[in-house]
């Protein structure tokens, strides 16, 4: 557990007395307040105050910044010694699409294309299937210890940190959270704390104004190369049915624009034709996009794998990962990752 570390104390009532005033809480007082928090030193009561304080708010910049900064510290890390090309492609879940998983799919086809992935994430929240169900469901052993994820990276390209067993002292607000049953600032934090350190992220988010907000907070946090993502049909992705809005940071740099299905030669397609209903169903899809089936499952991917090529640096462009990323499924070397990951997780896993 990280050890006291001398920041400006103030009480969590001061500071939900800021929240009730508008007032931003900075920096080192939120790094006292969450380190509060992930230790089980503050009461569940002044915990649910606090996170709905914040959200009533509207949280800062800095103050997701610094909350990030305490979950990492309390995080179990995977042992890495080099993070060239290392992404994590996440989204924040809570866009309500209940599509298959595009980001899970996208991570297979991104391996394959030459980038290394450090894959973080959980069970369903808010869709048919989290990122851990359908990995669950292809056999892939996603328990391994912190080593072995390294390992499976350096063997396969793809490690699955699998969040409840990297954020142990989240058990402190996991009560809290579930009986207060609304988004708070913990939606959002989950992104920006990969236990790998992937200095390069694609992120995708539930809402239009997180897209500048999360993209300069990876800045503070000292990301190399973000693209932030909103699919204007409200979907946590690069979307086919509409423009989709992107914070890039690069080189210290942040850019702001737009993307259109069209700017690659894509027809846009409505998302609901990418809805499933379960893990079952995001699977079949998830192997249809990966076979290389003509349709919109095979698009999204495409579009989110080339998308993520370029954020981990494998690719100059979007339109360079894309043309990358449909040639990694057109030889059949995306399908032979998920073979290759599941093979690899089930004998490492086999070792404990």
């Amino acid at each position: 557990m990280p050890t006291s570390k001398n920041t400006h104390q103030i009480t969590p009532q001061e500071a939900l007395l800021r929240c009730i005033e508008h007032r931003e809480i900075f920096h080192d007082e939120m790094l006292h307040l969450f380190r509060q928090i992930m230790s089980g030193e503050m009461s569940p009561v002044m915990v649910a105050a606090l996170t709905m304080g914040l959200r009533v708010k509207k949280e800062t910049i800095g103050e997701i910044a610094a909350a990030a900064q305490v979950m990492r510290e309390f995080s179990t890390k995977v042992p890495m010694a080099d993070t060239t090309n290392l992404l994590d492609i996440v989204g924040t879940g809570g866009d309500g699409a209940h599509t298959f998983n595009i980001s899970t799919t996208a991570m297979f086809v991104a391996a394959a294309a030459g980038a290394r992935v450090a894959k973080h994430g959980g069970r369903s929240v808010s869709s048919s299937s989290g990122s851990a169900d359908v990995i669950e469901s292809l056999g892939a052993n996603i328990n391994l210890k912190p080593e072995q994820i390294a390992q499976s990276i350096a063997q396969t390209g793809i490690g699955f940190m699998f969040a409840p067993n990297h954020h142990a002292a989240m058990k402190h607000v996991a009560p809290v959270r579930r009986e207060l049953g609304v988004r708070s600032i913990f939606n959002i934090l989950g992104p920006l704390t990969n236990p790998a350190g992937a200095p390069n992220i694609l992120m995708g988010v539930f809402h239009q104004d997180l897209v500048g907000i999360q993209v300069r907070v990876l800045q503070r946090l000292g990301a190399q190369h973000a693209v932030v993502v909103y699919g204007k049909d409200n979907m946590d992705e690069v979307s086919l049915g509409a423009s989709t809005m992107v914070g890039e940071l690069v080189n210290g740099e942040i850019r702001e624009y737009e993307i259109h299905p069209e700017d690659f030669g894509m027809q846009m397609i409505a998302s609901r034709n990418l809805k499933v209903a379960d893990a079952t169903e995001s699977k079949a899809r998830m192997m249809e996009a990966l076979r290389g089936e003509a349709g919109a499952a095979y698009d999204i991917v495409a579009l989110n794998a080339g998308t993520a090529l370029y954020a981990a640096g494998v690719a100059s462009s979007i339109e360079d990962g894309l043309a990358k990323a449909r040639a990694a499924i057109a030889s059949g070397a995306a399908l032979a990752k998920v073979e290759q990951f599941v093979s690899v997780t089930q004998q490492l896993g086999a070792a404990n």
